[in-house]
């Protein structure tokens, strides 16, 4: 599906990427991991198609330098970094729509399952939404199209534990025919979304290993935590996570979406000395969620 043949990229005499040579099925999900400066922005680019390189990089036998509309219209995309865009967010999702011969109501079919109603904010500037509206109208623009190859750069970085869990549903949603890269400094927050870890480091490959697949993307898990007394930083940091205080703050109940799991831990895992227990059970997503 996807192809990288020696790809190599220089930014001013600098070695950005160094003969990266990787084949990505379809239905594979790629963690794209690496620190800071590893090469994985500068290959999303070349994917996508904006910048040249050195070497080959084809989706479905199409390059996408050479046949961007093409290849653009079988690609979804959502960066880590909103743009700027003063454009009013109807214009938006019309543009968006037109570019990938889609139909604005599914896109705003996917923003509502999101939590997002478009139809008040039609006029409104992209750039004057908070940042958790603008990743879910980027993410219902990306998945409201037959995108065929999913591209997202930490996307669920701001949305609240409820859309995170929708978000991780409608990836669910297409994991038999779409090719998925998630791009992330950290593999903790990416590894349960994932089939394939790819780390990258000074431009080179240097792990291409495949992970267990532990979770469903759509499952969704009841939490009971039991503090040995209460406490005023974990309480804000479970009522963040939309947890209950059920028992004078010692007794907390929430959901917590299967790919979250690794990453809900490690945050409560700050106040393990107020832990007296953790309860954690899979229950039915559709009928926690009515």
């Amino acid at each position: 599906m996807i192809r990288f043949e020696n790809v190599g990229k220089d930014f001013r005499k600098v070695r950005v990427l160094d003969g990266v040579e990787l084949d990505i099925a379809l239905g594979e999900r790629i963690a794209l991991i690496g620190s800071n400066g590893a090469g994985k922005t500068t290959l999303i680019r070349c994917l996508l198609g904006e910048y040249t390189h050195q070497g080959k990089v084809t989706i479905d036998g199409q390059q996408p330098r050479a046949e961007r509309t093409q290849v653009l219209g079988k690609v979804g995309f959502v960066p880590q970094l909103p743009p700027p865009l003063k454009m009013p967010v109807g214009q938006l999702v019309s543009f968006a729509a037109a570019v990938c011969r889609s139909d604005s109501k599914r896109i705003f079919a996917v923003a509502r399952r999101l939590g997002l109603d478009v139809a008040p904010i039609l006029t409104r500037p992209f750039n004057r939404l908070s940042g958790g509206m603008k990743q879910k109208l980027l993410i219902a623009i990306a998945l409201g199209r037959d995108a065929q190859v999913l591209v997202m750069d930490e996307p669920a970085a701001n949305l609240d534990p409820e859309a995170r869990h929708i978000f991780f549903s409608l990836l669910a949603e297409r994991l038999e025919n779409t090719t998925m890269i998630i791009s992330s400094h950290r593999l903790d927050e990416v590894a349960p979304l994932v089939n394939r870890v790819v780390e990258m480091d000074t431009g080179r490959i240097v792990l291409d290993d495949r992970v267990a697949e532990d979770s469903k993307l759509s499952a969704l898990f009841q939490v009971h935590l039991t503090l040995a007394r209460a406490d005023a930083a974990i309480a804000k940091t479970l009522s963040a996570w939309q947890f209950a205080d059920r028992g004078a703050g010692v007794e907390w109940h929430g959901t917590v979406s299967g790919p979250d799991r690794l990453r809900f831990m490690g945050t409560v895992s700050r106040y393990v000395g107020l832990l007296s227990r953790i309860e954690m059970k899979e229950v039915d997503a559709a009928v926690v969620l009515q």
